[in-house]
């Protein structure tokens, strides 16, 4: 009895049962038999099927793969130990240090909730896509059909074999233009001193690389460094084109990187913004 009570499902059920609406910017709304998140709205915030969740609740599932779970713990806002222990309990082994983390932590989660209408992604240290909210699907276009590994920023900067960019639905221009290029570049040489062991890291490197020129040759030049600021230019298919300012804030534990895309106050871009988000997410651009 103790060891159904401490498995996989059981321990799902009393962190999805803690969780509040509030804490990942969901409206409370209708009526509730308990305080903590339903399995649909867990189902979406992990990017899983309802019935997914409620096989792995009832331990009719219970080795679900790294990617699931890693899932899971962002959706349910684990801290790391927490996190190792989930891993365990799937029975894989938990990331090893020196290995780029898709982890959010829960101070930076109850930070992301509180945000409100501003579009918000969070990036791992290679740039890759883990976390996006309601505003930023509204505006860019909902990532959640493209597979994860092309949820990228750096492929698509850098796109290889005519890669389509996968991250915003629609055309989405810069005005830094190949300051963005170069930034990107020396982020990540500066990820590979921070996570010299990571394989998924090394393989990204390896591939742009190869595969794209403008990539090697700034890859060459070896400057080191971040991305911060920018302003874009998105092609809205509902509302016409948006122009945003894009911040870039950085956790320093992790090396996530939180870009937030606002438009100026009282200006038409900031009504176009708002009009996005209750037009809801259209059909993408291309497929």
């Amino acid at each position: 009895m103790i060891m159904n009570e401490a498995g996989l499902g059981a321990t799902l059920r009393a962190w999805r049962d803690r969780l509040t609406p509030a804490a990942v910017g969901l409206p409370r709304g209708g009526t509730r038999r308990a305080n903590g998140l339903r399995r649909e709205e867990l189902a979406a915030l992990a990017g899983i099927s309802v019935d997914y969740v409620v096989r792995l609740e009832q331990g009719r599932v219970t080795t679900p793969s790294a990617q699931v779970v890693a899932a899971l713990a962002r959706a349910l806002q684990l801290t790391h130990a927490e996190r190792d222990h989930l891993y365990r309990l799937a029975h894989l082994e938990p990331p090893a240090d020196g290995q780029i983390s898709h982890h959010i932590p829960p101070g930076m989660n109850r930070v992301l909730a509180r945000l409100g209408d501003a579009a918000v992604g969070v990036f791992a240290a290679d740039w890759q896509l883990i976390w996006w909210n309601r505003p930023w699907a509204a505006l860019l276009g909902d990532p959640s059909p493209t597979p994860p590994a092309l949820r990228n920023f750096a492929r698509d900067t850098f796109p290889v074999d005519d890669h389509t960019p996968r991250l915003a639905q629609w055309p989405v221009t810069s005005d830094a233009g190949d300051l963005v290029e170069s930034a990107v570049v020396a982020d990540l040489r500066r990820a590979t001193g921070r996570f010299p062991g990571d394989r998924g890291l090394a393989r990204l490197i390896k591939d742009l690389t190869a595969g794209n020129e403008r990539f090697a040759q700034l890859w060459r030049a070896g400057a080191v460094g971040t991305h911060r600021e920018d302003h874009k230019i998105v092609a809205h298919p509902m509302v016409g084109p948006i122009e945003v300012d894009c911040d870039v804030m950085r956790d320093g534990d992790e090396d996530l990187k939180v870009v937030i895309l606002t438009a100026a106050p009282g200006t038409d871009d900031d009504t176009k913004m708002r009009l996005a988000l209750v037009a809801g997410v259209p059909d993408p651009a291309f497929d």
